[in-house]
């Protein structure tokens, strides 16, 4: 596997904090085997955890105001590999790539793929993008795509689904996402009802392309850009379109997407129980759509939603594998930087789900012991693992403080020389 930042850096790195992370190991694991957890397991279970990238979080991203591009920021999609494998390479979380199709539409899907395996690389979930117009594109999206009166516009929507489909399977993706921005603005703009038969009837002939060994990731938002009706706006018509479509069809949690205070957890459980949970889109938020970085606001309900994830893995064993994907716009921040430690929270909250008492917590919920039952979570999760999570990196050929190491490397300093700024070329695709 070929590197992007020179291994004999990353070792010089880690051997600056070797020796200090030793002594937090271990005393980290003197602590967790006097609970009866051996940290052993623990930071092999910490090994094992992935989670995908999106390639348009490579880029800087934006707001219906503005955008401000970033130095060396990926131009095309080859460049976005780059930058997700310097992620991968210092994490070790992060092996999966999660494309935007028209955004990262490639002539040569062969070369792109063994691009990507070079650098120890795969592709997750594809994505398609029926939310904006094209270049070229015969029928516009404004009044909407899968949704649309026009039979003309809604094939064109169905089309591009499909082609993406082809394009994930050249790719070796497994999943397709779909996700529309369709909905309404005013009251009595479209009939509500009808607007789901529409919805479905796109999304069956969808469901009828994919490959026997797919799946098809139906994603809900409450709003934007239809502010007064989407048409999947919530987790229950989500589930219900999952259902009529078949078993391949599951459902996708983007953390962002509710309402302010929702029980996000509890919608994960209601899923995972009836077999529906495709997978997760993780970022935060303290508004709305927000897509800020994962743990920056709220990583306690990060820590509840893994805490079902987990319990949903011991009931079902293997067959549970929920496809995990960090969504996030990098307004401020280097895009790379707000990834590696978005990836590192997200392994977190799975670690410290992992550390929960299930015996005891399945006990005090018996007893109706409420305090004790949420302090059996809070003991779990008021539990610094980040000596844990540095060693799974240390183990796995990555560096032990992933951003300092970045940092130290110049990396976006030379992206900044390899990629001069060019009109029209932001890799975001979101602005």
């Amino acid at each position: 596997m070929s590197t992007i930042i020179d291994s004999g850096r990353v070792a010089e790195h880690n051997a600056k904090l070797r020796a200090n992370l030793d002594e937090d190991y271990a005393a980290l694991g003197g602590m967790l085997a006097r609970r009866g957890q051996d940290i052993e397991k623990l930071t092999a279970q910490a090994q094992k955890f992935a989670v995908a990238l999106p390639s348009w979080g490579a880029g800087t991203g934006g707001t219906r105001f503005a955008r401000f591009p970033g130095k060396g920021e990926p131009r095309n999609v080859v460049e976005k590999l780059e930058d997700c494998a310097v992620i991968h390479q210092l994490t070790c979380a992060t092996p999966g790539v999660s494309l935007h199709f028209p955004w990262d539409k490639t002539s040569d899907p062969s070369a792109l793929r063994q691009q990507a395996e070079s650098h120890g690389l795969y592709f997750d979930a594809v994505n398609s993008n029926t939310f904006q117009d094209q270049v070229g594109q015969e029928h516009s999206y404004k009044f909407g795509s899968m949704t649309a009166h026009s039979a003309a516009t809604r094939a064109q929507a169905v089309e591009h689904n499909i082609e993406c489909i082809e394009l994930g399977r050249a790719l070796g993706s497994k999943a397709l996402t779909v996700w529309v921005g369709d909905g309404a603005n005013f009251p009595g703009q479209h009939n509500l009802r009808g607007a789901l038969e529409r919805y479905l009837d796109s999304a069956r002939a969808i469901y009828a392309a994919l490959p026997s060994d797919w799946n098809m990731f139906i994603e809900h938002k409450l709003f934007e850009p239809a502010f007064y009706a989407t048409t999947i706006a919530d987790w229950g018509t989500s589930f219900a379109c999952a259902q009529t479509l078949g078993e391949k069809a599951k459902c996708l949690v983007d953390l962002g997407h509710h309402a302010p205070n929702t029980n996000i957890e509890m919608i994960v459980a209601r899923l995972a129980q009836f077999g529906k949970l495709g997978g997760f889109h993780f970022n935060d938020s303290k508004y709305g759509d927000d897509d800020l970085d994962s743990g920056s606001i709220n990583p306690f309900q990060l820590f509840l939603v893994f805490n079902e994830l987990a319990d949903a893995a011991e009931r079902e064993g293997a067959s549970f594998a929920p496809a995990y994907m960090l969504d996030q716009s990098h307004n401020v921040t280097d895009p790379i930087e707000s990834l590696m430690n978005s990836a590192v929270e997200v392994q977190r909250a799975f670690v410290q789900a992992n550390m929960v008492d299930r015996a005891a917590l399945r006990q005090y919920q018996e007893a109706n012991d409420a305090l004790q039952s949420a302090q059996t979570l809070k003991h779990a999760y008021r539990t610094d693992v980040s000596a844990i999570l540095a060693m799974a990196r240390l183990r796995s050929g990555g560096a032990i403080d992933p951003v300092a190491c970045y940092r130290a490397s110049g990396y976006r300093g030379q992206a900044a020389e390899r990629r001069p700024a060019k009109a029209g070329a932001s890799s975001s695709g979101i602005v």
